[in-house]
């Protein structure tokens, strides 16, 4: 997919300092400002708290934290950087992933032991010398104490333009609020918050219309890759640039539970419904009632116009959540708040096609019910009970 790229950061009034990666003495310091934006302490001097000297340019040691998907992109990133010896801008590469009882879930460690890096299991951090850390898609907090041990601080890939969208599910939320511009963010990490430290660099894109959040992430996994390179290049003169995020324009995105995906046909708009489908449909299907079972809308679609003018459609009493069959275009018509959507296949006890769930289930439907009106036939808003632990969590992206 080829995408425009539209650069909308730039440096903070006086901004620039003497951390640039230049010649000279190889033991000074980088300029303390990143520090002063994140508002750490730390000691001064030429030394970092291990007493190591510090590297003024690269190559640098890098220590990186990742999950999912998305983070794997960048890990392939620095890998290749790493394994590209003319070029000298990663002279280690470590790896520290979450634990998981499925390393299927797990595509950083996958790749890290694929690649032969080494790799630590959180809170294991290991205990090499690194200049510099890279989140992506980490979720959790990482402590003042262990942000100092990096001479430059931590990076952090976020797939949002900052401050839209902080918290562990950017592109699930922009891909579900119908955002027509998307983006990557590369900041500094600060402790106790996510998502609010200084931006160094950031580009956006234009969203693809109906794209889904599976489609989103791969754009935005490689921008974000290409972007952090390139802080990289440049790291000292790119932390002294640094600018704080702006108070307005603050989003959160949430983690998505199980209840999210519980269509509300009275009050969702068919578009409202395209959005979470395409948001959430790959990883967790959209789920209603249908005659007390919970029944799951696999493969929702948009509605021909040739269909909605249908004289046996626009003849009948509806409301929403009414679910009708239609023969033709052989798709299951469903009236939400505005209108209808189609869907091509569910699941009940098994994946049924529209087809296989009329002549099993509304067909004899009808005749149990041969006096009952067609509004009685439909779908009904499922309510999932409120838990401490709702459901499995679909993503946790830092």
């Amino acid at each position: 997919m080829r995408v425009l790229v539209r650069c909308c950061w730039g440096p903070l009034p006086g901004g620039g300092g003497s951390g640039g990666g230049g010649g000279g003495g190889a033991g000074r310091r980088p300029s303390p400002q990143w520090r002063t934006l994140l508002g750490l302490s730390g000691s001064s001097g030429g030394e970092d708290g291990r007493g190591a000297r510090v590297r003024e340019k690269p190559p640098w040691r890098v220590l990186f934290f990742g999950t999912d998907q998305f983070a794997r992109e960048t890990l392939r990133a620095l890998q290749a950087a790493r394994e590209n010896k003319g070029e000298e801008l990663i002279e280690n590469l470590e790896v520290v992933t979450v634990p998981s009882p499925s390393p299927k879930r797990l595509p950083v460690k996958q790749y890290a032991v694929q690649s032969q890096l080494p790799v630590y299991e959180w809170p294991d951090v290991g205990s090499g010398e690194y200049d510099v850390g890279v989140v992506a898609s980490f979720g959790r907090l990482l402590s003042e104490a262990l942000i100092l041990k990096f001479p430059y601080g931590i990076l952090n890939v976020h797939p949002s333009c900052l401050p839209r969208w902080r918290g562990p599910a950017p592109i699930i939320h922009t891909v579900l609020h119908g955002d027509t511009v998307a983006g990557v963010t590369i900041m500094q990490i600060r402790p106790k918050r996510f998502d609010v430290g200084p931006i160094l660099k950031q580009e956006t894109v234009p969203v693809p219309p109906k794209s889904t959040t599976k489609d989103l992430e791969a754009v935005l996994s490689r921008l974000g890759a290409n972007m952090l390179i390139s802080v990289l290049k440049t790291l000292p003169e790119s932390l002294n640039s640094g600018r704080q995020q702006p108070a307005e324009g603050v989003t959160h995105a949430p983690k998505i539970s199980a209840a999210t995906s519980c269509i509300k046909w009275e009050e969702q708009t068919s578009e409202q419904i395209f959005r979470l489908h395409r948001a959430i449909g790959n990883i967790i299907p959209l789920q209603t009632l249908w005659m007390n079972s919970t029944i799951k809308l696999l493969d929702v679609v948009e509605v021909n116009s040739s269909v909605l003018t249908d004289p046996k459609l626009t003849g009948q009493a509806v409301i929403p959540g009414s679910v009708i069959y239609h023969r033709q275009s052989q798709i299951l018509l469903v009236c939400c708040k505005d209108g209808w959507i189609g869907v091509r296949s569910v699941m009940l006890k098994k994946t049924l096609t529209a087809t296989d769930f009329y002549n099993g289930y509304l067909h004899p439907w009808y005749q149990n019910n041969s006096l009952a009106q067609p509004s009685q036939c439909r779908f009904q808003t499922l309510r999932l009970p409120l838990k401490k632990k709702q459901g499995r969590k679909i993503v946790a992206m830092q």
